[in-house]
Order: structure tokens, then sequence, then C-alpha cells
């Protein structure tokens, strides 16, 4: 039976239907996929940004953790010296005065005297020669000149060490007059010296006593693990 020209046309229709249906389908397949590949990539580059973000700002911190220790480091070193600098002054200030006391002793006639003896006899121990020369300030000359005191120190000298010295006082060159006081003893050519004077004496015994100076100013260091 041939199919009128109306049911080729319903016939048609319902094949159009059925593929539009079916691309509708497949559109929704494609859309639904599509969704879901962008859902992941979405995903994966909102992780990897995330990941990114973290380990900038964990950067970040770690650098300002470490800037932070150096300009801690930095204060720290700063408040040390300032300290160090302070003790420093401090101690100078400590000497400059008792360099300033030392010009007292020699106001005392007595005491500078028995001084003198006891730093020339010290002198003549130091140099063991047989013959020294001894300069002082030209203000101390008739002092240390006396007789009975160079007398005195010779025969303990003889006694000690079994052994003469000539003795000679140098009336040409002079200590410098400003200095506080003492002597310097030379060998017979003046290539040997021993420094006497008071300042010297001061300067050698801060040095030595120094760590006993700074503990007794600033108290023990809680750093040192040694103390001897």
């Amino acid at each position: 039976m041939a199919l009128t020209e109306a049911d080729v046309k319903k016939q048609i229709k319902h094949m159009m239907g059925f593929i539009e249906q079916e691309a509708g389908e497949k559109v929704e397949e494609i859309d639904a996929k599509a969704e879901e590949e962008f859902n992941i990539e979405k995903g994966r580059l909102v992780q990897t940004q995330r990941v990114m973000i973290m380990q900038f700002y964990e950067k970040k911190e770690k650098q300002i953790e470490q800037h932070k220790k150096i300009q801690m480091s930095n204060l720290t070193n700063q408040a040390r010296l300032k300290v160090l600098t302070a003790r420093d002054n401090m101690i100078t200030d400590l000497l400059n005065e008792a360099r300033q006391r030392l010009a007292e002793i020699a106001k005392d006639p007595a005491s500078y005297s028995a001084l003198l003896e006891g730093l020339v006899l010290q002198g003549f121990y130091q140099l063991l020669e047989p013959k020294v020369t001894v300069r002082c300030r030209q203000q101390d000359v008739e002092m240390v000149q006396v007789r009975s005191r160079f007398n005195k120190n010779i025969h303990i000298y003889k006694e000690a060490l079994k052994s003469n010295v000539v003795v000679k006082i140098d009336q040409e060159r002079f200590l410098p007059s400003e200095i506080c006081g003492g002597i310097e003893v030379y060998n017979d050519n003046r290539k040997i010296k021993v420094s006497n004077t008071l300042e010297n004496r001061l300067e050698l015994m801060a040095q030595q006593m120094m760590p006993e100076i700074r503990v007794d100013l600033f108290g023990a260091n809680p750093n040192r693990r040694f103390t001897d």
C-alpha cells in the first residue's frame, strides 16, 4: 500500500523529532562532560594557585623571620658594643683619675724618696748589669743621688746577687718634668732600658689587674666558662 503524502510528512516529522531529541541528549551529554571537565580543571587551577599562594606567603614569612633575627642580632650587637664602649670609657676615666692622683705622691718627700729607692733597686734587679745609669726628673736629682740610699741599694744588690754594680746618675738628660715621677735605668751602652716611671708602673699594674678591675666594677662575666 502506497504511503500518502501526509503519511510521508508524518514519518519525516517523526524522524526529525527523533533526531532532534537524540541531538539534544547528545548536546546535554557534551555540556555535562564539558561542565565536569571545566570543574575538574577549575579545581586543579584553584588548588595549584592555592599551593603557590601558600608557598609564596610561607617564603615571605621565612624572609620576615630571618630579617627579624638579623635585626635582633644587629641590635643585640649594637647594644653589646655600647655597653663595652661605656665600660672601656669608665675604665679609661678610672685610669686617668689614678694618673692624676699619682702627682700627689711626689708631694710627700718621705714617701716619695722611699718609693724612688725601691724603684732604683728594682731597676738593678731587672737589668743585672755591672754598670747602670739612672735617669730621673731634674727636680728629683737631689733626692735620687742621696749617697746613703745609693749605698744601701748597692749593698742590698751585692748581698742578693754576690755581684757589684756601679751606678751613675744622668746629669745631662732628664725625664720630662710633666710626668708624675719615677726613674729609668739603663745599661752601660744605653741599649737596654728599664722604665720605672710612675705612669709606667700604673700601666703595668692596670694590665695585670684588669680582670680583677672589671669584676670589681661590673661583676663576673656570666658567659665566661673558666675563671683561672
